[in-house]
């Protein structure tokens, strides 16, 4: 065993720390070390001090009072997904969920409890046994904590909302090392922060959420349309989605074809303009409201089909390996008119690498009918979420991937809303991300802060910082 970069933790510390939990500590030079360190992002590379891989709640309050009274660096790991790899850290201690991956599911209430180190793809497989399912992502290996904590937003986001409005109750260690339920009736301030604040208030070791009736089967549209026909087909989704029931979730995604078996091989590379869209509810009747997406215009290749719910939550995972390089960002649009459009298309043809895209989410139904001070997400009328996604493999591609991603993001402000999604952060760099993400709802979140993490014990987030005169 090699020595740890932390010379103020004897052995005899660490040894004594490790003998009060139920699982495992991790150093330096142990056999699981550079697996257990490893996050999704490929392009994060980061040797934390200890890794300690909790098996429950005990676990999980001893880490966060340790970390309190060593000084040390705390970094929570719930998926393991976030992009920014806040996941982990550098000579500090890693609160590892991963083995906390329970799933209970109420069906007669129509509820879920899910430990901190859930992914999706743990709560989909429970939930869609009795035909229900809680708003996830689009990726079955996401965590539900990063997600959910940071708002969360995927295919139900017009019919049931962002991951955070179904959430009933959260069990939080807070920095002083307490366990808190947090509901409306419980800790409600702590319950309002943790609806979209991100990480900052606490270790989320359950989270209770409300379950919707979707599935078991749904209807998808996936028809694909040359780059060259943008104007005509974000025309025909633009005026598509004024007309849609809450029930349809639809988006743009600027991309090129995977050279995979899934699509004819004289497509493999071709630069496209696809309109992946579901339907929650009767799949016949799904599959007809969704028809007029697939005839704007000619389309070179046609994915749409009825497919079980579970199924289309990991359609996507193919494309976003472990390990694979990510710098993502986003920002909510006010408009998606003709300049909105070229503008999209022009940065997505200059794409470094084919495996990256441009998204544009339609939002509206249930998304926007949260009050701005109902959850610390803020306001959400913008009609558009623009995602722009850089994803790469050769570690030599990096600086022009990130510098692409960025310089589109700063094209794209002028047509922005002025707010950001606090769950794609770059790698945490932007002064003013988090700001942004919030707007009015900064203050309190602040002061919330300085209540529940005065030290800012908390801060390897999308970070609020404890308010100065509150402190």
């Amino acid at each position: 065993m090699v020595d740890i970069a932390a010379p103020a933790l004897s052995a005899e510390r660490i040894q004594a720390f490790a003998g009060t939990l139920q699982g495992e500590v991790i150093r330096p030079g142990d056999p699981p070390y550079d697996e257990a360190r490893r996050v999704w992002n490929g392009m994060i590379d980061r040797r934390p001090a200890l890794i300690a891989r909790c098996q429950g709640v005990a676990d999980v309050m001893a880490c966060v009072t340790f970390a309190a009274e060593q000084d040390l660096v705390l970094s929570v790991r719930g998926g393991g997904h976030n992009v920014a790899g806040f996941g982990t850290c550098d000579d500090g201690l890693v609160i590892d969920l991963s083995a906390m991956r329970g799933v209970r599911v109420d069906p007669v209430r129509r509820t879920v409890r899910a430990e901190g180190g859930a992914t999706w793809g743990d709560v989909d497989r429970q939930t869609q046994l009795f035909g229900l399912a809680a708003p996830g992502g689009i990726h079955s290996k996401t965590g539900i904590a990063g997600l959910t904590l940071g708002g969360g937003q995927g295919w139900l986001r017009r019919t049931y909302g962002m991951s955070c409005d179904s959430l009933l109750s959260a069990d939080v260690v807070t920095a002083d090392g307490r366990l808190l339920v947090a509901s409306e009736t419980e800790n409600a301030d702590l319950f309002w922060a943790l609806r979209g604040g991100g990480g900052n208030f606490g270790v989320v070791t359950s989270f209770e959420y409300r379950l919707h009736p979707v599935g078991p089967l749904v209807a998808f549209a996936g028809p694909i349309y040359p780059v060259e026909e943008t104007a005509r087909v974000t025309a025909g989704f633009g005026g598509f989605m004024t007309e849609a029931p809450d029930e349809i979730n639809a988006s743009l995604a600027w991309w090129s074809i995977p050279a995979v078996p899934a699509f004819p091989e004289e497509l493999h590379g071709q630069a496209v303009v696809i309109l992946p869209a579901v339907y929650i509810g009767m799949p016949d009747e799904g599959a007809a409201r969704l028809r007029p997406l697939c005839h704007i215009a000619t389309p070179i290749a046609d994915l749409s089909t009825t497919l079980p719910f579970t199924a289309l939550q990991q359609l996507f995972d193919p494309f976003f390996p472990q390990g694979e390089r990510h710098y993502w960002k986003s920002l909510y649009l006010a408009s998606l008119d003709g300049e909105v459009v070229d503008e999209i298309a022009s940065w997505s043809q200059r794409r470094p690498c084919t495996n990256s895209m441009a998204v544009v989410a339609a939002l509206g139904g249930a998304f926007d009918r949260i009050e701005p001070d109902a959850t610390a997400i803020g306001d959400r009328t913008a009609p558009y979420l623009l995602e722009i996604l850089a994803d790469w493999t050769d570690p030599a591609d990096t600086e022009q991937n990130i510098t692409w991603a960025r310089d589109f993001f700063a094209a794209m402000t002028r047509f922005g809303s002025g707010k950001t999604n606090l769950n794609f952060p770059g790698l945490g760099e932007d002064p003013q991300f988090v700001h942004s993400a919030f707007g009015r709802n900064y203050e309190r979140l602040a002061a919330l802060k300085t209540i529940y993490d005065p030290t800012n014990l908390f801060r390897l987030n999308q970070n609020i910082k404890p308010a100065p005169h509150l402190a």
